[in-house]
């Protein structure tokens, strides 16, 4: 961590994560063309569980990214005691939460898929699919937790082996399930859930077969303390705020989508799966960076921890450029693998358009805001991240659908993407003014 040169550590860390975020949304992705072939309304089906996903996501990623970041500064400071005992507490709070969420969620199932903008013809598909979503919700959360500890160690590619013997599952599982066994969308949450459930088995044992330098066991989980837990949501807050800003700005997208019809409700679905899996390139070579970030900071090798930045940022311009032009290039042709529908390829295409040309202006964003949550700027991170994912989105859009209807639904988050550099840029001139010009010498 504080000696290979930074362009291999960077990349070296971001290949595992970056396999692992293409081969989970090729799985969304696949997914959404299966559930397409049962129709329109089924395909808008998976954008409204899309949204409870995310709360879901924001869970792990609280707790995981909050307990890593803490992790990997103590592994720089050479305590791994205190790295074992927040690895332990961010894992057992995270499958907590996301037991008490699903039981939550299966009690008051029908209010949550309205609440999450389905229609009344979307809501059937909705309730079936999700209903083995929030079984699975505590398997879900902790391995999400379990894969950012890995990738906080430096392990990432441990963290990758896990997910994508789930994600590799599911694929396998959709076709047999839905089709096979003619389950329907029925078929595509069990599998869901069982790869759900393999992944996290698959997670876990790296813990407890002595493959990592922080563990999980019952001497460290004696050991938590509340200061502990409040530090680790303290820390992770950004990362809940982003993923659960996401989760509310889908809600809402959704929402105004639905007075359109099931059409645009699906179609800016397939738009937000297509996008995401173009823009994982850049935001894996981003969490490349986070435990980078992380231990050198912990280490005092300032000088490593302000090169990663800028070589991180470059890289992810590049690929961004790169995936924005096949984006638009081919935009038509990709909505209408996912659904044979006329008015969802024309809702979507437009929208697809849009959002790869404004996504030119995410890089330096994203970076920024990994910089500040890996090094403990938690107020700097949360407003960062609250401002990206909520803020600067959810307005706009309720403006903007007022004012321009469909198409102002389509031209909100594009706008977003615009409207969040000119906040960044003191964020990031803020942090390295007030950094050390100098390495902290090493300890003898």
């Amino acid at each position: 961590m504080t000696k290979t040169p930074i362009p291999r550590l960077i990349i070296g860390l971001s290949i595992p994560t970056i396999i692992t975020m293409l081969v989970t949304n090729i799985y969304n992705l696949v997914d959404t063309a299966f559930v397409g072939q049962l129709g329109t309304s089924a395909s808008g089906a998976v954008g409204i569980v899309f949204g409870f996903m995310s709360i879901v996501q924001a869970i792990g990623f609280l707790f995981g990214q909050g307990a890593g970041s803490i992790l990997a500064r103590a592994l720089g400071q050479q305590d791994k005691e205190r790295a074992s005992v927040h690895a332990t507490a961010g894992f057992v709070c995270s499958f907590a939460t996301g037991l008490l969420l699903g039981i939550f969620g299966l009690i008051f199932i029908h209010p949550i898929v309205m609440f999450l903008g389905s229609t009344e013809t979307i809501a059937p598909y909705a309730q079936t699919y999700i209903a083995y979503i929030l079984i699975s919700s505590p398997f879900m959360c902790s391995s999400l937790t379990l894969n950012n500890l890995l990738r906080y160690e430096g392990k990432a590619t441990l963290g990758m082996i896990g997910l994508m013997v789930g994600a590799v599952l599911n694929m396998a599982g959709d076709p047999i399930l839905m089709f096979g066994l003619d389950m329907g969308i029925a078929g595509a949450g069990l599998s869901t859930a069982l790869s759900q459930f393999i992944s996290w088995l698959t997670l876990l044992f790296m813990f407890l077969s002595g493959k990592t330098e922080s563990k999980l066991n019952f001497a460290s989980f004696k050991k938590i303390r509340p200061s502990m837990i409040a530090d680790i949501v303290a820390t992770g807050f950004p990362s809940m705020l982003r993923q659960g800003l996401n989760s509310l700005s889908t809600i809402i997208l959704n929402a105004q989508c639905a007075v359109y019809g099931d059409a645009a409700v699906a179609a800016m679905s397939i738009v937000s799966r297509i996008f995401f899996f173009a823009f994982s390139i850049a935001l894996g070579i981003g969490q490349g960076y986070q435990p980078v970030a992380a231990f050198n900071y912990g280490a005092g090798k300032y000088s490593r921890l302000k090169k990663g930045f800028w070589f991180t940022t470059i890289l992810s311009e590049v690929i961004i450029v790169i995936a924005s032009t096949l984006l638009i290039v081919f935009s038509g042709s990709l909505i209408g693998l996912f659904r044979d529908d006329p008015a969802v390829i024309e809702i979507g295409t437009r929208a697809l358009i849009l959002q790869a040309i404004a996504a030119l202006m995410l890089p330096p964003c994203v970076t920024t805001e990994m910089l500040l949550q890996s090094t403990g700027k938690r107020l700097q991170a949360s407003i960062l991240s609250s401002l990206r994912n909520g803020v600067l989105f959810i307005p706009p859009l309720l403006i903007l659908a007022n004012l321009r209807g469909l198409a102002g639904i389509q031209e909100a988050m594009p706008l977003s993407f615009i409207l969040i550099m000119p906040f960044t840029v003191p964020f990031a001139i803020g942090f390295f003014r007030r950094l050390p010009k100098e390495d902290r010498p090493d300890e003898a």
